[in-house]
């Protein structure tokens, strides 16, 4: 007959740090996949004058860009889905958009001023019906070495259609 001291477990805490351990390895991967997925993802929201100031920092960093469409530069070639087109800077500050005359009136004194700066747009996917001359275009993408906005995103505002709706809604 074997003694029963043949079979006693070690007391100690073993089995509690090997919980523990794998506890906080579970932890660093999760802050690790937070972090790193909030980092890719952070996009910074800029006028075409700020995305200039930056200079070379801007290069290949992901950005939301705001402009106003020049209609005569609007080019789609539906064999490629490449659409281009060229933005001109006007303020992101609502209330300097307000003082300016409205949405409608801001986008056109930008598109007419030519002492405003400007950023060529590349996209490529279907044209949205929206895409017209003083529209307003909200992109997301990336600024490349060649000064070409590579725009992943394209977001349109068309501010006479919104204007000539309200008064039909108003007057029911």
């Amino acid at each position: 007959m074997e003694s029963l001291e043949s079979y006693e477990q070690p007391i100690g805490n073993t089995g509690r740090g090997k919980f523990i351990f794998g506890g906080l390895v579970i932890l660093a991967a999760v802050v690790y996949l937070v972090i790193s997925s909030t980092t890719a993802g952070a996009q910074y929201f800029f006028t075409i004058d700020e995305l200039y100031e930056k200079g070379e920092a801007a290069h290949g960093t992901p950005a939301r860009v705001s402009g106003a469409v020049i209609g005569d530069t609007i080019q789609y070639d539906p064999e490629t889905l490449t659409l281009r087109f060229t933005v001109a800077h006007m303020p992101a500050d609502n209330d300097i958009l307000e003082d300016e005359g409205g949405l409608a009136l801001a986008l056109h004194q930008a598109v007419t001023d030519p002492n405003r700066r400007r950023l060529e747009v590349v996209y490529y996917g279907v044209m949205p019906d929206l895409l017209q001359h003083e529209a307003q275009a909200i992109m997301t993408g990336t600024l490349g070495e060649d000064g070409v906005f590579e725009a992943e995103e394209l977001l349109l505002k068309c501010p006479t259609r919104y204007d000539e709706a309200v008064p039909e809604q108003s007057e029911g």
